[in-house]
């Protein structure tokens, strides 16, 4: 008996990809591995009661217990741990070891921090758009996500210097905001799939368009889910084997490796203390870049 799909809302799913040989990408001075670190700042863009939100968040240290009808302070000041130490942290660790990064960047976030704002101007590292707010864009209407997209673009360009060249949802995106990130025209790509280790090309509506995709396995959200990351030792020795076997298949394969952090969580020393060590371990490897997300995106449009 023969499968057959109905015609449904949103991107088709591909099982297939580049297939059992791969693609053989060549990235710049024949890097084996491209490392981007994308830093997602959400602090200030949360839910919260003073923003009118109906409920708390939970992506925190420890299991909430607030009601949903009461404001939750100890969330809310580890939110404000992110904005006020965590950040600052992390510009110092890239600042120092030159690194450059990606922010997955909420509009709102950085209205609400803008020294986040210039030290992107100053450092010239690039924002991929995390959202108007950190908002679960499922529950708007395709009007309302087109708005906010909107919103956030502008925002962004006034509190960093330049527009969002990519976007990435708030797990996850809708059925529309693909079509509605074409439609925009703004973009070079978005980052809302985690199905492959190399950017690929997309049909939307009849127009070609790129996706960088992102991954949720070397994420510092790891460490507070269950079953996660139980010490920095965990996090360091998952990143270490992550780029070590990327490394050997790319003598012949080279692909991406994505690194996700998010300033309340990787700002805590120890945590900070693994990151480190994993950048300067990485850095004396040959044939490893670390790149922008925009940078990638650029070289697969000039090159594939």
């Amino acid at each position: 008996m023969k499968l057959t799909e109905i015609e449904i809302p949103g991107p088709r799913q591909d099982y297939i990809g580049y297939g059992k040989e791969g693609f053989a990408a060549r990235w710049p001075n024949d890097a084996r591995v491209v490392v981007n670190i994308a830093v997602n700042y959400e602090e200030g863009s949360e839910q919260m009661k003073s923003l009118g939100d109906t409920e708390n968040e939970s992506f925190v240290e420890f299991t909430p217990l607030m009601p949903h009808d009461r404001r939750d302070l100890a969330v809310e000041s580890v939110f404000e741990y992110g904005s006020r130490v965590g950040i600052w942290r992390l510009q110092r660790l890239f600042d120092d070891l030159k690194v450059p990064f990606t922010l997955f960047g909420c509009a709102i976030a950085i209205e609400r921090n803008p020294e986040v704002g210039d030290w992107i101007k100053e450092s010239g590292n690039d924002v991929c758009a995390h959202g108007w707010r950190w908002e679960k864009v499922w529950r708007l209407s395709r009007e309302e996500e087109k708005q906010h997209m909107e919103w956030a673009v502008r925002s962004i360009e006034q509190t960093c210097g330049s527009a969002p060249q990519g976007w990435y949802c708030r797990y996850g995106p809708s059925e529309h905001t693909r079509e509605l990130v074409v439609e925009h025209g703004g973009f070079l790509y978005d980052s809302d799939a985690y199905n492959d280790e190399l950017p690929y090309y997309t049909n939307v509506k009849g127009r070609k368009h790129l996706v960088v995709p992102y991954s949720q396995t070397l994420n510092d959200g790891k460490f507070v889910r269950p079953q996660g990351y139980g010490s920095a030792t965990d996090f360091l020795d998952s990143l270490k084997r992550s780029l070590d076997y990327l490394w050997e298949e790319g003598d012949t394969h080279p692909k991406m490796m994505s690194i996700g952090l998010h300033p309340r969580i990787i700002g805590q020393p120890y945590r900070m203390s693994a990151l480190r060590e994993f950048i300067e371990y990485a850095k004396e490897k040959e044939k490893v870049w670390f790149a922008r997300r925009v940078d990638i995106a650029e070289h697969w449009l000039k090159n594939y």
